[in-house]
C-alpha cells in the first residue's frame, strides 16, 4: 500500500479535540469554493462545527473519530499537533438518522440540502442494502500532506471493516480517488457526475 512514515501516530480523537479538529477542516478545505459557499469561515460557521462534531461525539456511538499526529510537532498548548483526522461511521443510513444537525443561518440551507441528498442518493445507488461502514469525512492539514496520514486513516476503517466483514463507502473526490483505489475501493459514479466520485469497496484486500 506504499511507505507509512513510522513516527506519525494514530489515535482516537476526543471532545478536548473539537477546536484543533475545526480549525484543521477549515485549512483543508479552505481551497475549495464549493465547501466555503455551503460553509464559509466565520467565526458562527466555525461555532456551528464545534457544535456539530460535540453532538456526534455525545449521541452517535457507532461514530468513530480518529486522528493523525507527530509527536514531534506540537501545536500551541504543547501537545501533539493533529495533522489529520477521519471520521467513520458503522452505522446504516437508517440507524444513523441526519447526518446534520439544522443549518446555520450562515448556510444557504437550499443548496446544502440539494448536494448532501445527491451524496445520499449516490451511496444508496451504489450501496443498497449492503452492510457498509462510511468514511464520513477525511481531511488533512495542507501542510502536512503526502507524509501517509490520510492513508493511516483510509487504513484504519478498511481494517475494521474488514475484521467485521462489511464493505466500505467513500465520496471523494476525482483527485482524491486514487488514494483510496490503493485499498480497494472503485468508483461507481455515473457519468456527468462531475468531481465526486461515488466508491464502494466490496472485498478486502491485501495490506
Amino acid at each position: 500500500m506504499g511507505s507509512i512514515k513510522s513516527n506519525l501516530q494514530i489515535l482516537p480523537a476526543t471532545e478536548d479535540d473539537i477546536p484543533a479538529l475545526v480549525d484543521l477542516w477549515f485549512k483543508a478545505f479552505s481551497i475549495d469554493p464549493g465547501m466555503m459557499q455551503i460553509f464559509p469561515d466565520t467565526p458562527n460557521m466555525r461555532k456551528w462545527f464545534a457544535d456539530y462534531n460535540a453532538l456526534d461525539f455525545a449521541t452517535k456511538p457507532y461514530q468513530y473519530f480518529i486522528k493523525v499526529v507527530d509527536p514531534e510537532i506540537l501545536d500551541e498548548q504543547g501537545f501533539p499537533r493533529i495533522l489529520a483526522y477521519a471520521k467513520w461511521d458503522t452505522a446504516m443510513p437508517n440507524i444513523r438518522g441526519p447526518r446534520f444537525p439544522p443549518w446555520d443561518l450562515e448556510t444557504p440551507g437550499e443548496l446544502a440540502t440539494n448536494v448532501f441528498d445527491s451524496l445520499n442518493g449516490n451511496r444508496d445507488r451504489v450501496m443498497g442494502d449492503l452492510k457498509h461502514y462510511y468514511l464520513d469525512m477525511l481531511c488533512t492539514h495542507p501542510d502536512f500532506e503526502r507524509r501517509g496520514a490520510g492513508s493511516m486513516l483510509v487504513k484504519w476503517g478498511c481494517d475494521l471493516a474488514d475484521k467485521d466483514g462489511v464493505a466500505a463507502y467513500v465520496d471523494a473526490s476525482k483527485s482524491g480517488a486514487p488514494l483510496y483505489e490503493k485499498f480497494g475501493f472503485v468508483d461507481r459514479s455515473l457519468p456527468g457526475q462531475g468531481d465526486i466520485a461515488s466508491m464502494g469497496r466490496f472485498q478486502k484486500t491485501s495490506s
